[in-house]
């Protein structure tokens, strides 16, 4: 028993392991996704990390779908719910993508990143207005206070959000609705076939806005090549991958918990990499927020029965 319960906390320490570098990889790409705005405009970038993602988890899927030994029946379904989750998954995934593109243009990467993580409070929010899904008092107290450090964060002194804060807020309710969607269809779906059609899903839309709305040229994608491989490869294709992969190992309150740390590494690598510098108020109104996200994880105590001692 004692070897059984040492694999099981070995797994587990890997699973937690695995989403502190996914959200280390997610961060990273903020800083990736503001160097590739120098030579590129922001759907095109979209549009070709999208092909990128699509076509690394599209092999993935075409792999791993050749060993699923369920039952015909079971396949089917499974693949219907995917398709239908994939694709009402990636329409959010490409609005959400699309318009944090466009905010990183004129925001640092740090308080997109922070923004972003704004996710984190909205689920629970849309989850109880749309369908009614009670929230503890301890949720609602993280939504004011994440609230006030996004206020300290992005309103200026005329009471006004910049332009590009205003589209990552954007960004952070559409990604709400991107993890709601795969909170209802991944359990019935396989979650890498889903994966792929979401992103074949993304790929069609921020294609075709690309097309219509930009000028989209191989020499301009050519010359943000760099950035592009990593927010296509790394933290499309490798980050879903190793979410999936992780949150078989360790529990989703904590793996939630470990993934909004891709603020904080947002935040470091706009730093380190594009010599960004926030203000105190600013960097308070990050720490305040990113308390919020801690906030929001933490369980409840359990009420006691009867009064005595268990």
């Amino acid at each position: 028993m004692s070897m059984e319960v040492q694999r099981k906390g070995s797994r587990r320490l890997l699973g937690n392991a695995l989403l502190v570098l996914t959200a280390l990889i997610w961060g990273m790409a903020f800083v990736a996704q503001r160097q590739g705005m120098d030579s590129i405009e922001p759907i095109t970038f979209c549009a070709a990390r999208m092909v990128l993602s699509g076509v690394a988890v599209s092999l993935v899927a075409l792999a791993t779908g050749r060993n699923d030994r369920r039952p015909a029946v079971e396949r089917s379904a499974r693949r219907r719910a995917g398709l239908l989750g994939g694709l009402s998954a990636g329409v959010f995934l490409a609005a959400a993508t699309v318009m944090q593109q466009m905010g990183l243009v004129t925001t640092t990467a740090g308080k997109a990143g922070f923004i972003t993580a704004m996710y984190m409070l909205l689920v629970p929010v849309i989850n109880f207005v749309l369908f009614r899904k009670r929230n503890t008092w301890l949720v609602w107290l993280a939504v004011l206070v994440g609230v006030a450090g996004m206020y300290l964060l992005c309103v200026n002194e005329s009471f006004s959000l910049t332009r590009g804060d205003a589209m990552v807020c954007v960004c952070a309710v559409l990604f709400s609705g991107q993890i709601l969607c795969i909170d209802h269809f991944a359990p019935k779906a396989d979650p890498i076939f889903m994966s792929a059609v979401e992103f074949a899903t993304a790929i069609v839309i921020c294609g075709a806005a690309a097309f219509l709305l930009e000028k989209p040229t191989w020499e301009k994608v050519a010359s943000a090549a760099v950035p592009i491989m990593y927010c296509g490869i790394m933290s499309g294709a490798v980050g879903y991958t190793l979410q999936i992969v992780a949150q078989g190992f360790t529990d989703p309150t904590v793996a939630s918990l470990l993934m909004s740390l891709e603020s904080v590494f947002a935040a470091i690598g706009g730093a380190l990499v594009l010599g960004e510098r926030m203000r105190s108020r600013e960097l308070v109104g990050c720490a305040v927020m990113f308390a919020a996200i801690v906030l929001v994880q933490l369980p409840l105590p359990q009420r006691r029965r009867g009064g005595g001692a268990t």
